[in-house]
């Protein structure tokens, strides 16, 4: 008879068990979460460099409607500041002669000056609304698809938006000039034709003229409101002009747009926005005075005068000289091709990082914009 040996029934530990299963539940968790997590990074990063993509895209789209208005904002300054009929009279030797340089005088320094300013306004506005509706387009763009959402920016509104432009091509353009006029005259109205003039006293001139211009501008505000830029009213109508343009009723578009202004308006009057349109302002006059003293350059005769060697800022020409050489300098401010002048505006590092905050803010999803 065989005799089978019973083994004992292992015991196994219920605590063990239960511990096991439960390291093998958190192992699958936490895997799931890492998965999740680097989808998540995945997204973040894809949706990131779409948003880089399209905010350089964007700045491009700046730049190239910047040199695009150029010839429109020229053609605007030189009408109203019309040089050449004068000159034109000149050449006919005309009994009033002198007369007729008085008033050269005043035209050809007061183009050049609105030139530099309302270049760098252009520049700095443009960057300011192609950036808000650039934000609201990558808003929208990625709101595709997702039912009932209203874009925040439709084409029409777009383009009535950027037509708010034109305020700083007309009505804005003929009140800057008004005051730079003033101004001019102001400054230079009594320096006779024949008195030689320095590049040292043409840069005291100009910045004596800037003063006169931006503090005219700052005379009517608050002083609650120093931070502002004290020429916002040259770059957007104010928003009393806004609203009783729209008297006749308001359309949803029409809100959608008086928002976008509003918004822009914010951002015009931002310490920020001063700061960069100064910066600009300074670095634009500076590049005015570059061109002119390539007209100050010494004669080989002035450089060894007496057997001395003479600086630049021993050379002085008669006024009636500078009037011609400043006179011609809306040319290389205002041109859309080959113009340091507007380069040097465009790649200034605090336009770039302005712009993408500017973008940053106007991109954003709502909820993050209303913290």
């Amino acid at each position: 008879m065989c005799v089978v040996e019973e083994r004992p029934v292992p015991k196994y530990d219920e605590k063990a068990l239960f511990a096991a299963e439960r390291v093998y539940l958190l192992g699958k968790y936490a895997q799931k979460k890492l998965r999740d997590l680097q989808e998540r990074e995945a997204a973040e990063y894809i949706a990131q460099a779409r948003r880089l993509c399209h905010f350089e895209s964007n700045q491009r789209t700046c730049n190239m409607t910047v040199l695009s208005m150029l010839p429109t904002l020229r053609e605007a300054i030189v009408q109203q500041l019309n040089s050449e009929s004068l000159t034109g009279l000149l050449k006919n030797r005309p009994a009033n002669k002198l007369e007729i340089w008085e008033d050269l005088r005043i035209i050809s320094f007061s183009r050049s000056i609105v030139a530099v300013y309302s270049t760098c306004m252009l520049v700095v506005l443009l960057r300011v609304q192609l950036n808000i509706i650039g934000g609201y387009i990558y808003l929208d763009n990625a709101a595709v698809g997702k039912n009932g959402t209203a874009p925040l920016a439709p084409p029409e509104v777009q383009q009535q938006y950027l037509s708010s432009i034109q305020h700083l091509l007309g009505d804005g353009l003929s009140e800057l000039i008004t005051v730079v006029k003033k101004a001019v005259q102001t400054v230079i109205g009594s320096v006779s034709l024949k008195q030689c003039v320095s590049l040292q006293e043409l840069e005291r001139y100009l910045g004596e003229i800037r003063q006169l211009v931006e503090h005219h501008s700052q005379s009517g505000q608050r002083e609650a409101d120093t931070s502002k830029s004290p020429l916002c009213s040259y770059l957007i109508p104010n928003e009393e002009s806004t609203l009783a343009s729209q008297a006749c009723g308001l359309t949803e578009k029409d809100v959608t747009t008086l928002k976008l202004l509003n918004e822009t308006r914010d951002m015009l009057e931002s310490p920020d926005f001063n700061t960069v349109l100064n910066s600009c302002l300074n670095r634009g006059f500076s590049r005015l005075l570059d061109n002119m003293a390539e007209f100050f350059k010494p004669t080989e005769e002035e450089l060894t005068q007496n057997g001395k060697v003479n600086s630049l800022s021993n050379i002085r020409l008669p006024l009636a000289k500078i009037i011609p050489i400043i006179n011609g300098q809306i040319h290389s401010t205002c041109s859309e091709t080959s113009s340091h002048f507007v380069q040097d505006l465009l790649l200034m590092d605090q336009v770039k990082d302005f712009a993408a905050n500017v973008y940053e803010a106007f991109s954003s999803p709502p909820q993050q914009l209303e913290k």
